[in-house]
């Protein structure tokens, strides 16, 4: 895995769980759901790469 996807797909992960825990707190179900999705994207994206590495690229 690159570095810098890495890097990039943690920021999305943080990021979203920033986002799902300001919409808990302020009771913000869209931004709450937003953060899951960005959660959700990073993970796949983490998962793509672990199979590129796998295989060599």
């Amino acid at each position: 895995m690159g570095g810098d996807d890495k890097m990039s797909n943690m920021a999305e992960d943080l990021t979203g769980k920033a986002k799902e825990a300001t919409g808990k707190v302020t009771d913000d179900q869209s931004m709450e759901a937003e953060g899951k999705a960005d959660q959700s994207k990073a993970d796949l994206k983490q998962a793509g790469e672990k199979v590129k590495d796998a295989f060599g690229d």
